[in-house]
């Protein structure tokens, strides 16, 4: 699946939430179903600055990624574990965000990653932003980024869903 209709799949269910739904705290420290969508898109939008910044980038870096970023990469996605945060990055994403709201905010990825697409492979793939974890990433590895961290949250959404539709 490609990753605006992997977006559009969010949406889609999206659309099928009710607000107390989407904001529903299963038990404490687990995220509500808006809080997992407010931490995607949030993420999302990060790696696509990243993948700007890498564009207008004058400067090449010939660092690469670390051997866990080297692993995500060659397997095309987050392994299927559950990735737990050092607290200081982990302030639990906003539950506020009304469904539209949250479909205004991924409607503004997918414009953005329409953008990116026809433009990424232009970009001098020696142009990098570190990533914390998985070290200098180029526009191309930033923009796949997006659609691995939508595909790694699947499992989540689906947990999260399962408990909500039967409290």
């Amino acid at each position: 699946m490609s990753d605006l209709k992997l977006i559009e799949a969010y949406k889609s269910d999206l659309q099928n939430y009710s607000l107390e739904q989407l904001r529903y705290l299963t038990v404490e420290g687990v995220w509500s179903i808006g809080q997992m969508y407010d931490h995607v898109i949030l993420v999302a939008i990060e790696y696509l600055d990243n993948v700007e910044t890498c564009a207008i980038s004058k400067e090449e870096q010939k660092l690469g990624k670390t051997e866990f970023g080297e692993h995500l990469y060659k397997i095309g996605g987050f392994p299927p574990i559950k990735i737990k945060l050092p607290d200081e990055l982990n302030t639990p994403p906003s539950n506020s965000d009304s469904k539209e709201d949250l479909m205004s905010r991924l409607n503004q990825v997918m414009q953005r990653l329409r953008k990116w697409e026809s433009k990424v492979d232009s970009i001098n793939p020696n142009y990098k932003v570190k990533h914390e974890g998985f070290g200098w990433l180029n526009a191309r590895e930033w923009f796949d980024l997006v659609g691995m961290h939508f595909r790694h949250h699947l499992r989540q959404k689906c947990e999260l869903e399962q408990k909500v539709f039967n409290a």
